[in-house]
Order: C-alpha cells, then structure tokens, then sequence
C-alpha cells in the first residue's frame, strides 16, 4: 500500500480521472491520499447511465474543454476505484 500511495503522491495537485466498476466516474484535482480514499477538489461526479454520451468522450471533453465541477470537494473511497489516471494522460483522438 504504502508504495502504491509513493506513486499516486505524484498525482497530488493535477487533474485525475478516477474510474470504478460501477457506472460513476469522478474528475478533480487530486489535493489528499488516504488509506480509505481519495479527496478531490473541483470535481465532477459523472454516472455513466445518464446522459447520452460515453463515458470515454466525456472524458476526452473534459480534457479539452476543462472540467465542469459540480461539488466544490468530495471524498471518493478507495474500495470503488479500480484505475486513476492523470487527466493530462488521457489520449484524444
């Protein structure tokens, strides 16, 4: 754990993407790791099932147009997360 934490440390003050099995998504700046969770400020809470847009578009948007927070901080745990990514690392094409 402590090494994953040392790798995702350099994420802290960017923009990620936090994906999880379930249809939410979740954009922000990553400001604090915890060993339950991730605090993201500016964030934008996506659920895949609304909307008729993709999941992957939605994130290529936001990375070419910002992201549209939605909360001012939120507290995601890391028992939904199955992938975090730099936003900055987000391929369009």
């Amino acid at each position: 754990m402590a090494e994953c934490n040392a790798s995702l440390a350099q994420l802290i003050g960017h923009e990620v993407v936090l994906d999880t099995a379930g249809p939410m998504t979740y954009l922000g700046t990553l400001r604090e790791i915890h060993r339950d969770g991730f605090w993201l400020e500016g964030a934008d809470i996506r659920d895949r099932s609304e909307g008729h847009v993709t999941k992957e578009r939605y994130i290529c948007e936001a990375r070419t147009h910002g992201i549209r927070a939605n909360r001012k901080r939120i507290f995601v745990f890391a028992e939904t997360v199955i992938s975090c990514s730099a936003l900055d690392d987000v391929v369009i094409d």
